[in-house]
């Protein structure tokens, strides 16, 4: 009896001594890969989406908790306890509650996009800042004279022709529309992009278990993956792993571009947007057609604008890949930056479009003179606790002085 317990006490004792030599192993591995010792937990931090992790940080629930399915625009939030939040509005986005008709105590702006646009406009509950509507309603006078009121018209992966919807839903009932976007459609320039622009992200999935089976590729492993990290990190032993966090990162890094989810359905999203196999071989054709249905809609968008007598302007959205000298925590938190060439080429085809009279600018080297941090992932801004974001003042700072000079406003004393 005593040999058979000394025989587990030894097993016991070995396979500590093996985990904590793969945990010393793991982190010597990520010391020598970030240059300084990094504890786990901000380790996690990087495989999450800093606006999907802000939307439930302090709270049991999953981002996906907080979806409601829309019937026009894919997927938006709700208020419904226990994961809703209480400040998202009437149509199921953030901030005050979209009007039926116009509002004559305002001058009403939708502020279109994906998550940029609505952390811009403000996704956070009051007293957030409200960053865009502040800096108008600081510096100009709006065209009926009335206090400028941005409602949030962006979500989390929102893309083309998302945000045209929930334009042509509440057109009537606004005073003006800027959309801000772009880093959600370059995903399907990339060649050999199986479906059309229109095809919608990973978040759909969530909402609509029916179709989950499918292939829906990086975006939806990514997701997958962050849900995963996001619950290691909460535990107390693996969230402090760092040998934990290489498992999820690699095993991420693994299945990223296999097609482990391929259906056997006929009618699947992927077949409903399949971009034709005779242009996908044809990198050019495939990133022209792509081209051609992104114009398409901000054209449109621009055409209901037109006919509802309100004013428009387009902005495409800044990147990490290009357009500022990264800080060495920029450098760890933004991933891959090989998307650079494929973003400046569809940006110089998006502002063709002033041609067509369309009012749209680059804003790609709105951070070229910044020398701290201000991204805080992949695409979006670093923020504090109280939701002040020096990325978002700057950008709402640009997109004002740009509406200034496009719509002809005045000046403030």
């Amino acid at each position: 009896m005593k040999q058979r317990i000394f025989g587990w006490i030894s097993a016991l004792f070995g396979i500590v001594l093996a985990l904590a030599a793969i945990e010393l192993a793991a982190i010597a591995w990520l010391f020598i890969e970030d240059g300084r010792y990094t504890p786990a937990a901000q380790l996690f931090e990087r495989t999450q989406n800093t606006y999907l992790r802000d939307a439930t940080k302090g709270t049991t629930c999953r981002y996906v908790d907080t979806l409601y399915p829309h019937p026009y625009v894919g997927f938006v939030h709700h208020a419904n306890p226990p994961c809703g939040q209480p400040w998202v509005n009437n149509i199921g986005l953030y901030g005050p509650d979209y009007p039926t008709v116009r509002n004559p105590e305002r001058y009403t702006v939708i502020l279109s996009g994906g998550s940029v646009a609505s952390q811009l406009a403000q996704n956070a509950a009051p007293p957030a800042p409200r960053y865009l509507e502040e800096e108008l309603n600081k510096k100009y006078v709006s065209p009926n004279g009335k206090p400028w009121l941005v409602l949030n018209g962006g979500d989390g992966a929102w893309k083309e022709p998302q945000p045209f919807i929930l334009f042509a839903l509440y057109a009537s009932s606004v005073d003006a529309v800027v959309n801000l976007g772009g880093f959600n459609e370059h995903y399907f320039f990339w060649p050999g992009a199986e479906e059309r622009l229109e095809r919608p992200l990973s978040n759909f999935i969530e909402v609509n278990p029916f179709v989950a089976d499918e292939n829906f590729g990086d975006a939806a492993i990514g997701w997958v993956m962050g849900r995963l990290a996001g619950s290691l990190a909460a535990m107390p032993v693996l969230g402090h792993s760092h040998a934990a966090y290489l498992v999820v990162r690699g095993i991420e890094q693994a299945a990223k571009g296999q097609d482990i989810f391929k259906s056997n359905k006929k009618t699947t999203l992927n077949s409903i947007f399949h971009m034709p196999e005779e242009i996908r071989r044809d990198a050019d054709r495939e990133f022209a057609v792509q081209l051609g249905l992104y114009q398409k809609y901000l054209r449109a968008t621009e055409v209901l604008a037109r006919e509802y007598n309100l004013k428009s302007a387009f902005f495409i959205q800044p990147a990490p890949a290009y357009g500022k000298t990264l800080t060495d925590d920029e450098k760890r938190l933004v991933g891959d930056l090989s998307y650079r060439d494929i973003y400046r080429k569809m940006v110089a085809g998006l502002l063709t479009l002033r041609e067509r009279g369309l009012a749209i600018y680059d804003l790609g080297d709105i951070f070229a003179n910044e020398k701290g941090t201000i991204y805080a992932d992949h695409i979006h801004y670093w923020r504090d606790d109280k939701a002040e974001s020096p990325g978002n003042r700057l950008m709402a700072a640009r997109i004002a002085a740009q509406l200034a000079e496009t719509w002809g406003l005045q000046k403030k004393q």
